[in-house]
């Protein structure tokens, strides 16, 4: 059974509105899109579900598996059994007033072209830090920019990606797989960018983005620290949740594995900041467990919850990345 508040969320899942700018002022309307039920081995009746109210499904806890995620990418290739664009409505791929479209290639061979905007800087003697930050949902739009005004004005050269099959693109979605072959091809592109400092380069992204940050974490060497904001590290427990998001064969368990970053939490190669809002109490019960796992094999990860909801905390979990790069970087 349904209640009011889902029969008015879900048939807007999909509308991009006018980008994070709306989101922001409409809480309700795309609030915790990337929440699940908690981390559990049995179903607690105790454990309340925000959206419907109702005891939570439980869903068993991923499992701790060996090796290193990198080394398993080289070795994976998701079975796509539905192939075809990103899932969520968009916007005209048009920059921002302050920021520049640029183009950078990921895929076999570098088939596909894609989107990416960044923001404009002039070269100085000593080259500046950069923070590629990955956008929520499916899809890239204006609003997604406004929030990266305290990145600029703390001196980085920001840049958004969009991913394939986003926004008309070429490319199948895969829904957060080969999405993360797309990052590490951006972030390629934006650490040769004249002007921009290789070796602080930084990772941040918020909800679909913060667990695609999590992944490329695990998957490349080349950033400095990285920031997840309200991402889900648990792909089992996200698809359980919206299994109309599910491309790849999901009789596979590796297929979940290999989209899970709590499956390889000692697999992350710079240190981290994971953060959450105060209302998604089912999202920090994953990082809780992501953290325990991580710390065991050494890994530096620190957690931080920020007051608000999905998108609300939003500006406060930027805020807190800068104080996090900075402080790896003094």
């Amino acid at each position: 059974m349904t209640t009011s508040e889902d029969n008015a969320f879900r048939p807007t899942r999909r509308t991009l509105l006018s980008g994070l700018a709306v989101t922001l002022f409409a809480p309700n309307i795309a609030r915790a899109a990337e929440t699940a039920a908690p981390v559990a081995k049995s179903v607690d009746a105790k454990v309340m579900d925000p959206q419907t109210g109702k005891p939570a499904v439980a869903v068993a806890e991923p499992p701790l598996l060996t090796g290193d995620y990198a080394k398993e990418r080289h070795k994976f290739r998701t079975d796509l059994l539905n192939k075809g664009p990103a899932p969520d409505k968009y916007e005209p791929l048009v920059a921002p007033s302050d920021a520049d479209q640029i183009f950078y290639r990921s895929g076999l061979g570098g088939e596909l072209e894609l989107v990416a905007w960044v923001s404009r800087y002039e070269r100085t003697p000593k080259p500046k830090p950069a923070v590629l930050f990955l956008h929520g949902g499916n899809a890239i739009g204006q609003g997604h920019w406004l929030p990266m005004k305290p990145y600029i004005e703390a001196g980085y050269v920001v840049m958004i990606p969009s991913m394939r099959g986003e926004n008309g693109q070429k490319g199948n979605f895969s829904g957060f797989y080969d999405e993360v072959a797309d990052v590490l091809a951006a972030s390629n592109r934006l650490r040769h960018l004249p002007g921009v400092d290789p070796h602080r380069l930084f990772l941040a992204g918020h909800s679909v983005g913060g667990t695609l940050a999590m992944l490329a974490a695990m998957s490349a060497k080349r950033f400095r620290a990285a920031a997840p904001m309200s991402g889900n590290p648990d792909a089992f427990a996200f698809f359980h949740r919206y299994p109309e998001d599910i491309r790849f064969n999901a009789k596979n368990p590796r297929e979940f594995q290999m989209r899970s970053p709590v499956c390889y939490a000692h697999s992350f190669k710079c240190p981290l900041k994971v953060m959450h809002a105060s209302e998604e109490g089912t999202l920090q019960a994953r990082a809780a467990l992501l953290s325990k796992r991580a710390l065991a094999a050494g890994v530096k990860m620190e957690l931080a919850t920020v007051q608000g909801n999905h998108n609300s905390a939003l500006p406060g979990e930027i805020e807190q990345s800068i104080q996090f790069f900075r402080s790896v970087a003094a």
